[in-house]
């Protein structure tokens, strides 16, 4: 295994948690529903108990998202960690929120009150997905930071990545283009939660109320994604030679696409699939699209990652100093640490087998309303 090989491996891991991560997004997205007027409480806890099973999964995936990246990549996550901190403590913050309202909300003599606790399950699902979003569009757009890699040495300050304003990281608020992102993640994990509630949840006011709200989030989606989409492969992107110089290249990303052609039928098919469940979910009776849109997602963000990466691209760029920007070649671990990960990695098959085995036991019995007013263990 050569050097490069195992930093595009780990490029590949990455990629494929990040997919993971939004595809298990379902759970805010499902969460962001609790505000439907149109549900009675019983229903209310009958989605959060659906939930309820699987948000471990979701905060699990986000802690490994983030402990993958800084072990193969600990520049980027010294760098944006660090630097952009504002995003990632808004996001941990509502997942704290979340994991606290889904075990106290209901307790007797809470402090917030069920409305309370649901205002911030609901808070964790508009934020937490638009935040990651947003976040993974300044792959595209360029962040303020610039990195020394001379100032390790620097006994009185040996911090190698600067943050170039008092922002950290919310300045990516004024990028529109990230925002576009991150409203388009947004709206997909709320399409991906009604999918969800469709299939897991026995009650036929909730499936009207989910397949209303599929609805009304279709076109203000496609729109945001297309036009992300249609912007991305028209703008210019940061280009990285052989020999590491960063440069601005026009259609970048575009050019990026008709290179790779795996990539591009990954994102075909990608698109194929969640628009297939769109379909399912708004337009028929079949409550089956959740099994088309989690695979579509997790297709479709690891080709955004792969065309953020791959074909000398630099992954995370800094608008302030091209040669700041960091690439999988600059930023990575040593080959040492990236191959003894590597073989702890093939534990991942048994890893997702265990968690497959897990759902299916968990989503055996469908959530029913006597669940909820029975004497079991409920949210």
């Amino acid at each position: 295994m050569t050097y490069e090989f195992l930093q595009n491996y780990w490029w590949c891991l990455i990629a494929l948690l990040g997919g993971l991560l939004v595809a298990l997004m379902f759970v805010q997205g499902a969460n962001a529903h609790l505000g439907n007027r149109a549900l009675s409480d019983v229903q209310k806890r009958m989605i959060l108990n659906s939930t309820g099973r699987k948000w471990e999964l979701t905060f699990t995936t986000l802690v490994t998202f983030g402990g993958a990246f800084f072990a193969s990549f600990p520049l980027f996550y010294s760098t944006s960690f660090g630097g952009a901190y504002w995003v990632w403590v808004l996001l941990l913050i509502t997942f704290v929120f979340q994991a606290v309202a889904y075990e106290f909300q209901n307790k007797k003599e809470n402090l917030l009150g069920v409305k309370g606790f649901r205002i911030a399950l609901m808070a964790n699902g508009v934020l937490a997905p638009f935040l990651v979003g947003t976040a993974v569009g300044t792959f595209f757009t360029g962040s303020d930071f610039m990195v020394n890699k001379l100032a390790i040495a620097d006994a009185s300050a040996p911090v190698i990545s600067t943050w170039g304003n008092g922002w950290h990281g919310l300045e990516a608020l004024g990028q529109y283009h990230a925002v576009l992102l991150g409203c388009a993640v947004m709206l997909l994990a709320a399409i991906l939660g009604a999918l969800y509630v469709l299939n897991n949840v026995e009650d036929d006011h909730i499936h009207a109320q989910m397949r209303r709200c599929i609805k009304l989030a279709i076109a203000p989606f496609l729109f945001f994604f297309l036009t992300w989409t249609v912007i991305l492969l028209v703008r210019q992107g940061y280009a990285v030679s052989p020999d590491g110089v960063v440069s601005l290249e026009p259609f970048k990303y575009l050019h990026n696409l008709l290179a790779m052609p795996a990539v591009l039928v990954m994102l075909l098919s990608g698109v194929v699939l969640v628009l297939v469940s769109l379909w399912l979910g708004a337009f028929t009776q079949s409550r089956k699209g959740i099994w088309f849109a989690m695979p579509g997602t997790v297709l479709v963000v690891m080709s955004v990652f792969f065309l953020a990466g791959f074909n000398g691209t630099a992954y995370y760029p800094s608008c302030t100093h091209l040669q700041s920007s960091l690439t999988i070649r600059n930023s990575s671990s040593s080959p040492f640490t990236l191959q003894v990960m590597s073989w702890v990695s093939l534990l991942i098959p048994f890893v997702v087998a265990y968690i497959a085995y897990a759902w299916h036991a968990m989503d055996k019995k469908k959530i029913t309303a006597e669940e909820i007013e029975g004497t079991g263990h409920k949210y």
